[in-house]
């Protein structure tokens, strides 16, 4: 693995995947942004990352690309399966709340909340 100015392993295998060393963030949320083609200073911006931190997390992507490559289509396809999971079994208690009435003294609220989401359907009907 890459290593920090201080002879640490930049990059280091957690419970979560390939994290840059001292921070949450895995490399498979700075490969979303490089298969997207968005250059390193704004990934960096964007994670807050220092040039050291991205630097190593670019290089370790680029040397091992096989392996990362094949590890983020994993976490892609587990998260896809995560969602599917959850909007199914959410279908029914989303439906139900959405018959709910609002509560008491939130009225006003609801008209304009229901009139928000009335323009909002109009607008992506009209864009179809």
């Amino acid at each position: 693995m890459n290593s920090a100015p201080n002879g640490q392993p930049a990059i280091i295998h957690t419970e979560r995947g390939l994290t840059i060393a001292g921070t949450r963030i895995t490399l498979y949320d700075v490969m979303d942004y490089v298969t997207a083609q968005y250059p390193p200073k704004f990934i960096r911006g964007l994670f807050n990352l220092t040039d050291s931190q991205i630097a190593a997390a670019l290089a370790y992507i680029e040397a091992n690309r096989p392996e990362v490559e094949a590890e983020y289509q994993t976490v892609l396809k587990e998260a896809e399966e995560l969602r599917e999971y959850y909007e199914e079994r959410n279908r029914d208690l989303i439906a139900r709340l959405a018959t709910k009435p609002p509560r008491p003294g939130m009225e006003a609220v609801w008209e304009k909340l229901q009139a928000q989401k009335a323009k909002h359907q109009a607008q992506l009907q009209a864009q179809t």
